[in-house]
């Protein structure tokens, strides 16, 4: 892609709390946002990005568009799980946060992530659609966690209508061993980024770390691209490394948990069974046979004198 103002919308409703995405829904966002700010600036270091949520009472503009990474983990940081979503109040406000680009070269593009139940209906969403494209605003959806059936159906509705000439997707990703942003890569949103992967709406689906365009692992070609190959890497590792600190965390506390079931001998117990210590039946029986055959002993003298 060429030079673009970007704004991302992530759903930190209180859906986004589910961990059906590793390691939940909402730090997988935050995960795939770094991709997807990483990306633009790579494929144009004029691109600007900015971010938004739209869950809460209501949408908030996190990070006005800039080309510094630090600001944007700093809205992440901020961000806040709470309430429902605003999928069409969201996309207006990042349509108004990109008018008001200082490069108005830049082309409009709004990345919108969606794991919540859509309360709009589909004909609102559709003249929404009509009204983005009308401004030339390109609308690419990242649609994961709730996958009901209805939510699709009114995505694909407004996918339909907002596709134009720069290019909107629609990518749903069910969930699954990969990380999201694993996923994103082999989707078209970031084709043309030095990411692209195999086209289609369900192409998140067989995702992974050799996914991609070309086969290389992340859909990155090292030679091309070595610095981003390797913050992908490096994303790769940290994220692995993490879940298994927390599987041998959990393990460690499962294994404490079964030590403090297991009840100790009770203090007071008498060590001596029967009023005698252990494995004194053997040495009193052994005494009994000794007097026995002492009493025998004594008669034998007896006979004899």
């Amino acid at each position: 892609m060429g030079l673009e103002a970007t704004m991302i919308v992530v759903d930190n409703s209180e859906s986004s709390r589910n961990g059906d995405y590793v390691p939940s829904r909402f730090e997988a966002q935050a995960d795939a946002v770094n991709l997807i700010y990483t990306a633009k600036t790579q494929a144009n270091p004029e691109s600007s990005v900015g971010l938004m949520s739209m869950g809460g009472a209501g949408p908030e503009v996190l990070t006005t568009l800039t080309t510094e990474m630090g600001k944007i983990l700093d809205g992440i940081h901020r961000t806040k799980i709470r309430g429902t979503s605003h999928f069409s109040t969201g996309i207006n406000i990042a349509a108004l946060a990109l008018k008001h680009r200082q490069n108005k070269s830049q082309r409009q593009r709004i990345i919108v992530f969606t794991c919540s139940p859509i309360a709009e209906d589909e004909k609102s969403l559709v003249k929404l659609a009509s009204r983005m494209k009308k401004n030339n605003i390109s609308i690419d959806v990242i649609a994961f966690g709730d996958l009901s059936d209805e939510n699709i159906k009114k995505l694909e509705a407004f996918h339909e209508k907002v596709k134009g000439g720069d290019g909107s997707h629609l990518a749903v990703i069910p969930p699954g061993p990969n990380l999201l942003s694993d996923n994103i890569v082999t989707t078209p949103i970031l084709q043309g980024e030095g990411m692209g992967g195999a086209g289609g709406m369900g192409g998140a689906g067989e995702g992974g770390e050799s996914g991609g365009s070309g086969g290389f692992e992340f859909g990155v070609d090292p030679s091309m691209d070595p610095e981003l190959a390797l913050a992908l890497r490096m994303s790769y590792e940290e994220e692995k490394a993490r879940q298994e600190r927390e599987k041998k965390a959990k393990e460690e506390a499962e294994g404490k948990t079964n030590l403090e079931g297991i009840k100790e001998e009770d203090e007071k117990q008498p060590l001596l069974e029967n009023g005698e210590p252990s494995g004194s039946g053997e040495a009193s029986g052994s005494k009994e046979e000794s007097k026995t055959d002492d009493k025998k002993d004594d008669a034998d003298k007896m006979d004899t004198a």
